[in-house]
């Protein structure tokens, strides 16, 4: 398994425009909001669902890299993981709509972002990276209020090369 730092240079190294990271701040949770509406209808009894089983895996995986960036990425999480439910509670016609704004806005302002940077998403050559837009997210709000400064210079370090 790949530590934090290197997840984390991997996907910083295609994000270093302000403006495609700002575009990130939106479109991700879009995203992650929308993916989560119809894994919310299946159901496998005693309040478990798709939805809340993914995003419990996604949540270890987190944690095994970093706990306190996972914590605070699971209070993120947990806010569109509700969300989600509450919109495919509206029935299949509202939440394939909720679905379909949101993955689609979500995308068009990942690509916007990717136009500002000049550089293909990091998807594209690892998909395994989708998983690591929502961590690094938090991470970005950790080094603007001047967190986590070791680990944001291990990351710089290894995109330094």
């Amino acid at each position: 398994m790949k530590t934090l730092e290197e997840q984390m240079s991997i996907y910083a190294a295609y994000h270093r425009d302000r403006r495609n990271k700002a575009t990130h701040f939106i479109g991700v949770p879009a995203i992650v909001f929308a993916i989560l509406i119809p894994m919310a209808w299946v159901e496998f009894g005693a309040g478990v669902t798709l939805a809340r089983g993914f995003v419990a895996v996604v949540l270890l995986y987190y944690f095994a890299l970093d706990a306190v960036l996972a914590l605070a990425t699971a209070a993120m999480v947990a806010a569109l993981l509700y969300a989600a439910e509450q919109t495919a509670s509206m029935g299949t016609a509202a939440g394939w709509i909720g679905f379909g704004i949101f993955f689609i806005g979500g995308w068009a302002f990942q690509l916007l972002g990717h136009v500002f940077e000049g550089r293909k998403p990091a998807l594209m050559d690892n998909l395994f990276q989708i998983f690591i837009a929502p961590l690094f997210l938090v991470a970005e709000i950790f080094f603007a209020l001047g967190l986590k400064s070791d680990v944001r210079k291990k990351i710089e370090a290894r995109i330094a090369g």
